[in-house]
């Protein structure tokens, strides 16, 4: 750690936490943010801030206006250019802080790449929006002994649980199934800035205790707290189940999934498509798309405007169809339009 690093993080390191060891581990620290949405965003500005070393960011969406009022990355600009997540939060956080590797990846986590998206990683910050998204990344962190810390936010409620592979239950003990029924979303509930600041704090704090070299100061415990009644309130964690499929038999289901399915985007009227990777030349296809809507491009994604449904590709040949939950409107569409 030179001078310039040392004044930097004085105060981080004045904070007998952290000291300066606690800071030189933080620099050489290499951090997944996986979604970059209302947590993401805060876990991935919070690390940059900190300084740690490496911060990759996964995301699969783009910003809209209805972003703004919690994912503090972003800005109206953003939103106005249809910049992925990822892409946007890469270019201000590389002005935030230089000195560090910033690597934005749009895209989304599957089976098949999260070997190459995740490798090396210290640490893993949960950042999703749906149960099948954490379970791959449980499965993938408990195979490889990382930790990671699940977070989740929607109205004014919200929880945070580490999951420390070798010391705590994983996320299937907890939960062996995905929830059932209908659940509460963003679209269907709302959700205010405080509740999502506050979980992503907490995430944020239990993954500097990590990577500080403070792993032992994490508590074993499921926090849950309510931004708007006050309530906070920890229950400790169960113990490892011995027949849990990730942590006890170790079989890892959730890896063996190469391909995704269309799926319903949580919180949103849309439906995400990716049923093969290929690549796709977007300048190409903003000319046969022209004569048929409106169409905006960048070298990020094609944004496509049929009422009542919009289309956004991106050069992976992944696209997400606004305007529909129906998968099989969704594959119909992308089918017509895209090929």
């Amino acid at each position: 750690m030179d001078a310039a690093e040392r004044e930097r993080y004085s105060r981080q390191i004045l904070f007998a936490g952290i000291g300066q060891a606690g800071q030189e581990a933080l620099l050489r620290a290499r951090v997944a943010v996986v979604g970059c949405g209302a947590l993401g965003s805060f876990h991935a500005e919070s690390m940059a801030r900190a300084g740690c070393g490496r911060l990759v960011i996964i995301d699969r969406d783009y910003v809209e206006p209805a972003n703004l009022h919690r994912q503090l990355l972003f800005d109206e600009a953003d939103a106005a250019e249809g910049m992925p997540k990822a892409a946007a939060a890469e270019r201000r956080l590389r002005r935030v802080n230089s000195h560090i590797e910033v690597r934005g990846v749009v895209a989304d986590l599957t089976a098949s790449n999260i070997a190459d998206l995740l490798a090396d990683v210290d640490l893993i910050l949960d950042g999703t929006d749906n149960f099948d998204a954490r379970f791959l990344i449980n499965d993938y962190a408990i195979s490889c002994g990382i930790p990671w810390i699940y977070g989740a936010a929607v109205g004014s409620y919200g929880l945070s649980m580490p999951v420390i592979p070798g010391r705590t239950a994983c996320l299937r003990c907890v939960y062996p199934e995905p929830p059932g029924g209908a659940q509460p979303t963003c679209e269907t509930a709302g959700v205010i800035g405080p509740i999502v600041a506050s979980v992503a704090s907490w995430q944020a704090a239990a993954a500097l205790k990590i990577l500080s070299g403070h792993a032992h100061e994490v508590a074993a415990r499921i926090t849950t707290m309510d931004a708007w009644s006050g309530q906070i309130r920890q229950i400790e964690m169960p113990p490892a189940a011995g027949d849990c499929p990730a942590c006890g038999r170790r079989e890892f289901p959730y890896l063996r999934e190469i391909e995704r399915p269309a799926a319903a985007l949580c919180g949103r009227n849309a439906v995400q498509i990716q049923e093969r990777p290929r690549r796709m030349n977007l300048v190409e296809l903003q000319a046969r798309l022209e004569p048929l809507g409106e169409v905006r491009a960048n070298e990020f994604a094609l944004r496509f405007r049929l009422a009542p449904y919009e289309m956004t590709v991106f050069p992976d040949g992944r696209a997400i169809i606004k305007g529909t939950s129906d998968t099989a409107v969704a594959r119909g569409l992308y089918a017509k339009y895209i090929g």
